[in-house]
């Protein structure tokens, strides 16, 4: 174990340097505590959670493992602001001839609010006080960090470059996750837009390192034993890991994501705001395709909105055409249905 790898596990509480990716919509408490179990952090998203259901979370996850878990939340950005008039009608035009073969009725209007705040969310989260808190899409608040410390909460963020890395150390962070092109999901740049921090891991992780103190969580194609040596190699002190994980039976996503991840190769799939309003990659499924072609997007959280209708009556149909299938470059590395044979085969490379 690199004296990097020690100060990261000692920092954390955990004994391996090896970190399950938080899934919005996607965690479950099985995977989550499996993880922990095995000697890392086992994470949980937060995303759309209100006070309430993290409390419920938070209680489950104490019951399955007394071992150190990481809460996850997504910080509100500025570009979050108030669409423009016709944003939604545009969008749902778009998606409607999903809710048509689906046999759903089209949305009308957008709710009051899309989301719980985040004031909502952290202050549940200070209440169940979890070993840490993670964050995406920025540097969390000073307020933040000063509630966090005072209830010994460790603090991760993730950064897509280096300006984003440096920002997080002098907020206060205990570690940075440098997230490469490479990786599944919401592509969670914040200091520019998405397009401009597509850097990947072999040059994004060394150069993360050279510029902060902190330890720094490489993410990012990482999905067997090679990738995690790797990425020690360059100087990271741990891993960060999604895809691999998320195609396991203890996940909470479908069967037909979990053959979407190992059947998809690494061109085949994209990066897009169609989904979600936000640039995320995944599968360039059938409704990426056609939601791409009739343009109409809108911003998040509107577009998740609505788009999330017709994706969750897609999961209960069985439409793997219809639903969001996020996923890294490095799906089909990810050959393990079982989470802990996924941890053991990572654990390997870290030597």
């Amino acid at each position: 174990m690199t004296d990097a790898t020690r100060r990261l596990t000692e920092r954390l509480g955990i004994r391996h340097p090896i970190v399950l990716g938080p899934f919005g919509g996607l965690s479950s408490v099985e995977l989550t505590a499996t993880v922990s179990e095995r000697g890392g952090l086992g994470s949980f998203g937060l995303y759309g959670y209100d006070a309430d259901r993290i409390t419920e979370t938070a209680a489950a996850l104490r019951a399955a493992t007394d071992r150190p878990i990481a809460l996850n939340l997504w910080l509100p950005m500025a570009t979050d602001a108030t669409p423009e008039p016709g944003a939604f009608e545009r969008a749902v035009a778009s998606a409607r001839p999903f809710f048509d073969e689906l046999g759903m009725p089209v949305p009308e209007a957008a709710p009051e609010r899309f989301l719980p705040t985040f004031e909502e969310q952290w202050a549940a989260v200070l209440e169940v006080r979890p070993a840490v808190a993670s964050f995406v899409f920025g540097v969390p608040p000073a307020g933040v960090v000063e509630s966090a410390r005072e209830r010994g909460i460790r603090l991760l963020a993730t950064a897509t470059t280096v300006e984003e890395a440096v920002a997080l150390e002098t907020g206060g962070v205990d570690a940075v996750v440098a997230t490469g092109l490479e990786a599944g999901g919401h592509r969670v740049a914040f200091l520019r837009e998405p397009e401009q921090a597509l850097v990947g891991s072999i040059s994004l992780i060394p150069q993360v390192v050279d510029a902060v103190d902190v330890p720094v969580i490489a993410a990012g194609g990482i999905a067997d034993r090679r990738g995690v040596a790797a990425a020690l190699a360059l100087g990271a002190a741990g891993v960060q890991v999604g895809s691999a994980f998320l195609r396991t039976r203890q996940s909470a996503t479908t069967d037909a994501h979990r053959e979407a991840i190992a059947a998809t190769a690494a061109e085949d799939t994209v990066l897009t705001r169609v989904m979600s309003g936000r640039m995320a990659r995944g599968a360039a499924n059938r409704a990426v395709r056609e939601l791409s072609a009739a343009g109409g997007t809108a911003p998040f959280p509107m577009q998740n909105w609505i788009t999330g209708r017709f994706r969750a009556e897609a999961v209960r149909q069985g439409r793997g055409d219809l639903q969001a299938l996020w996923m890294g470059q490095s799906g089909r590395l990810a050959m393990r249905d079982d989470a802990g044979e996924v941890f053991d085969e990572l654990l390997a490379g870290v030597g």
